[in-house]
């Protein structure tokens, strides 16, 4: 077919990776930092700089089609012109808490956003950033005209900024105005928040081009970055994603959206046409951090020590709430060790009980998917934590499924190459529909697969003769979370 490229940029860098669009094989990549900026306002001329530096050197020579894959939760406000009116916001901007407070009481609560649009409002969330703006900066807010997302931005740069504005589902359901259940906006939830309507981006298929450059490349739809990540690690139905940050998230491929009147669940859509749920946790790595500080070591030295415990950590559990906890909702608890002994006093058992309440917890918020009826059969764990040799020997009997991990790559930027090659194979089709497929519902034209690229390189870890164990281990954990927090975690829907 040819050669695409994938872009990823994300809240630090630029990344490019360069494939062969039949085989995802990686020919070139190209990376650039973004000038360093503090707090959430960005310029964003700062992701062109570094996008214009990470494709220096002729990288994108010969390449057909480009996706764009960037950090998912941002506003791009533009006024009528289609200029800046201030900074984008980008980020977990704390500023905006009140805001999300806010919104949530001016719709009836968790329960109502949660039917409207599948997500409860946080400081993540363009609509929350939205109501901030109107609240604090009310004269910035009345010139804003349209709305975008870091990845329609930028995708409308390459363009050339067109008449015509674009997103994909993936992104459109980060905004908190848009729908995943009913694949469309709500532009009252736009008004709720801004005191008036604006332009939205036009919501394309997954599979879909945005346009073409005056030098004839194929720019297709685009996405967020965890979209792009999941398509890029090849994540199907059946697989659920463990991310290892400083907070955790879990997300799973399904094949439709979940609507969680808790709003424990947010319900994105993917960038292949079905869906994402997702349920965040407020600590992960963050976590074995705090125990590696206590402990007077580092991250491997506390995997080291952990391995030198046994399974149950001498009988010690640690409630891993050190900031709070979104799942479950104990947004004002703290993290609390029990269990303890002076037989297991120890740096090896302490290590250990870091380790599986982290764990644990994450386990949790997977059962929350479960009880929605998402099929997990496999885990892929990602993070730099996912490489400790602890996490490896603990994961697969507390999550109860084979643990997978990915080798390290630029998974978001190989997924906006990977959809680049789908549109660019649908304009010019040498992609098709399967033999024999049946139009898609309103007489559509039927579903044309995403070029077949191989998984990830990764190593799996199976529970094997451990679950058991693994599994006795999650009870204890259980049976002191509900004794401490008695009724704070309903997972089942």
């Amino acid at each position: 077919m040819g050669i695409v490229a994938g872009l990823d940029s994300s809240s630090e860098s630029t990344r490019i990776v360069v494939c062969d669009a039949d085989t995802g094989a990686v020919i070139r990549h190209g990376y650039a930092p973004h000038p360093v900026e503090k707090g959430p306002d960005v310029d964003p001329q700062a992701w062109l700089m570094s996008l214009g530096e990470a494709a220096g050197g002729g990288l994108l020579e010969g390449v057909q089609a480009i996706g764009v894959s960037a950090q998912p939760h941002g506003l791009v406000p533009l006024d009528v012109e289609g200029n800046l009116v201030r900074p984008a916001l980008v980020g977990n901007d704390r500023r905006a808490q009140s805001a999300a407070a806010d919104l949530i009481d001016s719709l009836g609560g968790r329960t109502a956003w949660a039917q409207a649009v599948g997500a409860v409002p946080q400081a993540t969330h363009a609509v929350t950033k939205m109501r901030w703006l109107a609240r604090t900066e009310p004269a910035h807010a009345a010139r804003i005209a349209e709305i975008m997302q870091p990845h329609d931005w930028l995708a409308w740069q390459l363009l050339g900024r067109p008449a015509r504005r674009t997103t994909d589902r993936g992104g459109a359901s980060a905004t908190g105005f848009w729908s995943a259940a009913t694949e469309s906006y709500r532009p009252d939830l736009v008004e709720l928040a801004l005191g008036h309507q604006v332009r939205l981006p036009e919501v394309l298929s997954p599979s879909g081009t945005a346009g073409f450059t005056p030098e004839g490349l194929l720019i297709s739809a685009g996405t967020g970055e965890t979209m792009a990540a999941a398509f890029g690690l090849g994540v199907g139905v059946g697989d659920a994603v463990v991310s290892l940050g400083a907070s955790g998230s879990v997300f799973s491929i399904h094949h439709e959206a979940l609507a969680d009147p808790t709003g424990t669940i947010t319900s994105f859509a993917d960038s292949t046409g079905r869906h994402l749920p997702v349920v965040h946790t407020s600590n992960a790595v963050r976590v074995l951090r705090g125990a590696a500080e206590m402990l007077g070591t580092d991250l491997e030295g506390l995997s080291e020590l952990a391995l030198q415990s046994s399974p149950g950590a001498y009988g010690m559990v640690l409630l891993p709430y050190l900031e709070g906890e979104r799942t479950p909702h104990l947004p004002h608890t703290a993290g609390s060790l029990h269990g303890m002994r002076r037989e297991s006093m120890k740096p090896e058992h302490m290590a250990r009980a870091a380790i599986e309440g982290m764990l644990c917890g994450l386990a949790d918020a997977l059962d929350v998917l479960r009880g929605r009826g998402v099929a997990v059969r496999r885990v892929f764990l990602l993070g730099a934590a996912a490489e400790l040799g602890a996490v490896q020997a603990v994961a697969p009997g507390l999550l109860g499924v084979p643990v997978v991990v990915p080798q390290p790559a630029e998974y978001a930027a190989l997924g906006a190459a990977r959809q680049a090659a789908w549109a660019w194979g649908v304009a010019h089709g040498t992609l098709a529909p399967a033999p024999g497929a049946e139009p898609r519902p309103g007489g559509q034209a039927a579903w044309v697969d995403p070029p077949q690229w191989p998984a990830a390189a990764s190593q799996v870890f199976e529970p094997g003769e451990e679950l058991p164990v693994g599994q006795a281990v999650r009870q204890q954990y259980t049976t002191v979370r509900d004794e401490i927090h008695p009724g704070a975690f309903h997972w089942e829907g």
